[in-house]
């Protein structure tokens, strides 16, 4: 039985899970003024968020940050899954930054100096993307194994 994920995937799926996992853990006791700021700020790029209560968007939020660090870094999960995921977060942040006036230059993608910081979130994006793509190749060799044994065993 082949492992869920490579190798050389661990490095990726460790780090990055490290540091959302305590992203998350950081955001469990956020008081009502840091809830309403990161609620205001997510809110302004996704309006459909404005009608979510500040504190409760931090804790789903928090939960979710926790149970995405947690998956990446543990083995059992499958790359493409825990890939899956941290593509959905680094395309919700990249399209946090890409909606934020005052990120990015306007016209262009180049980040401002307030938008260095939440730029840097687009490597999240790379970085599930990378694992998605690492899991389907794997999938698709252990495939082909199985297609190559079944044509072998109906040869003979």
């Amino acid at each position: 039985m082949s492992m869920p994920f490579r190798v050389s995937d661990l490095p990726l799926r460790l780090i990055t899970g490290a540091f959302i996992l305590n992203s998350g853990l950081n955001k469990r006791g956020a008081d009502e003024e840091a809830a309403a700021g990161m609620h205001g700020m997510a809110a302004n790029a996704y309006p459909f968020l404005g009608k979510v209560d500040p504190v409760t968007f931090v804790k789903v939020l928090s939960a979710s940050e926790i149970a995405l660090g947690a998956a990446l870094m543990l083995p059992v999960v499958p790359s493409r899954l825990a890939g899956a995921g941290l593509t959905a977060f680094g395309g919700a942040l990249t399209g946090l930054y890409l909606r934020t006036p005052g990120m990015h230059e306007e016209g262009g993608v180049r980040p401002t100096e307030e938008g260095t910081g939440l730029a840097k979130d687009s490597w999240l994006l790379g970085a599930g993307l990378s694992l998605v793509l690492s899991g389907c190749a794997q999938e698709w060799k252990h495939q082909l194994k199985q297609r190559r044994r079944k044509m072998r065993k109906q040869a003979h």
